[in-house]
């Protein structure tokens, strides 16, 4: 079995001021968090802006977290999910170059919304052929498919699937009827930043949570007392961070996450690539105060 016992955060991509990617800050920014407690890096997923990204500029993105991972003897998990088979499998093979790739993050194939069986072939197809074991990505808000129960439960007799990042919006029936199963080789992560307190105390094994750029140690913790079964410290972790997590995804995903990151002098420039904007004033406002931060005031402009 692979261990995905923890918290893994799904680093964002930072830019230069010249729209470049800014390599230094994402090497800083992945050293941080696994000093303050993460259990391994996420490259390229939702937060790191991989649409957005040249395939050279991917290629410096995983091979800088690869290198942080080895170097503070960490996991790697790295997406490597499209929406067709055939360029899946090729960004799964590109893996076997990657050092010390704990697993692929596999997403269900988004915007063509094939059938769930269909999907379960797609998934088997890569997981044969995958030079890394899987973790599925099941996110329907983005892919327009979610993948229930039955269908879960048949991947995860698959030898190479491992994990799956469950990002359903909910703590729903399909989500209990698979922490229920207690399938032992599969490790579910939550994938809502928001569910993580239960997801852990109902058997999953950690949490994929970008949230965890921000009070790292405290989002680890919360794992770590679930995992333990300490459940009246993973209620007080989550009654604290329910807010940090409510600012930072008020607007879309990784958009205030970077406003925050940059305001606090992690990276050098809140940008994202579009089609996304950069956060408003105002939802970084709110991220500031739920991060327990001061939030500036505006000088007066006297007449």
């Amino acid at each position: 079995m692979v261990d995905l016992d923890g918290l893994w955060v799904p680093l964002v991509t930072p830019f230069t001021d010249r729209d470049e990617v800014d390599l230094e800050r994402l090497r800083r920014l992945a050293t941080e968090v696994l000093d303050d407690g993460a259990r391994g890096l996420v490259a390229l997923g939702t937060t790191g802006e991989p649409t957005a990204l040249t395939p050279e500029e991917r290629g410096g993105v995983i091979a800088v977290c690869a290198e942080v991972a080895a170097d503070r003897g960490a996991g790697l998990i790295v997406a490597a999910g499209t929406n067709d088979t055939r360029s899946t499998l090729a960004r799964h093979a590109a893996l076997a170059d990657v050092p010390g790739v704990t697993a692929a993050l596999t997403v269900v194939p988004y915007y063509v919304r094939p059938t769930e069986a269909a999907v379960v072939a797609h998934l088997t197809h890569v997981a044969d052929r995958s030079p890394v074991p899987l973790v599925v990505y099941n996110v329907p808000v983005r892919t327009g498919r979610g993948l229930g129960a039955p269908a879960l439960l048949d991947l995860a007799a698959h030898p190479r699937i491992v994990g799956l990042k469950q990002a359903v919006g909910a703590l729903d029936l399909d989500t209990t009827t698979l922490l229920a199963a207690t399938v032992p080789d599969l490790a579910v992560l939550a994938g809502d930043d928001a569910f993580i307190a239960p997801t852990v105390l109902l058997g999953g094994r950690g949490a994929i949570a970008a949230s965890a750029h921000v009070a790292t140690d405290r989002f680890a913790t919360l794992v770590a007392d679930g995992l333990a079964g300490h459940a009246e410290a993973v209620r007080e972790h989550h009654a604290a961070l329910l807010p940090l997590v409510t600012a930072l995804f008020a607007e879309p995903n990784p958009v205030v996450v970077k406003a925050l990151l940059h305001a606090t002098g992690r990276i050098a420039s809140p940008d994202v690539r579009m089609p996304l904007l950069p956060a408003s004033p105002a939802a970084l406002a709110r991220a500031r105060s739920a991060a327990g931060l001061a939030v500036p005031v505006a000088p007066r402009h006297h007449p």
